[in-house]
């Protein structure tokens, strides 16, 4: 205990430090948002015929993509939901650059009724890192 007092800042900044290394991870257990691997994504894709979302910037987007993905930039996606209306009942993969958009663009579908929502685990990185293709314009 004589430890903790004299090292308030020390303990209060592993704490912290801890928090925010579990947090993303018991966030989406809550929210029930399931992460995904490049594995999962592509079988999803192939044999449930499962959307594949890129939330990334335009920028991003131009520079590399998953066939046949959706692209709806995660700050329109709010403003944009209608066109995903035919896909309610259906897996949906969001994908951004490393994982951590799609996560959000997940929670945002979740809480507008999209039940089969996923995140890709690691995002477009981790998409090019097992040399999955990718549609270039």
């Amino acid at each position: 205990m004589q430890f903790i007092q004299n090292n308030l800042g020390l303990v209060a900044l592993v704490v912290v430090s801890g928090l925010m290394i579990f947090w993303p991870m018991v966030n989406r257990r809550i929210t029930g948002i399931k992460e995904v691997g490049v594995v999962e994504a592509t079988q999803l894709i192939n044999h449930h015929d499962a959307l594949v979302l890129d939330v990334r910037e335009d920028q991003e987007y131009s520079q590399g993509r998953v066939p046949h993905s959706k692209h709806i930039p995660l700050r329109q996606l709010i403003d944009r939901l209608h066109e995903l209306e035919k896909y309610k009942n259906k897996p949906i993969i969001a994908i951004c650059r490393s994982g951590a958009r799609s996560g959000h663009s997940c929670s945002v579908l979740r809480k507008n009724g999209f039940e089969q929502v996923y995140n890709l685990n690691g995002g477009m990185t981790s998409w090019q890192q097992a040399n999955m293709p990718v549609e270039h314009k």
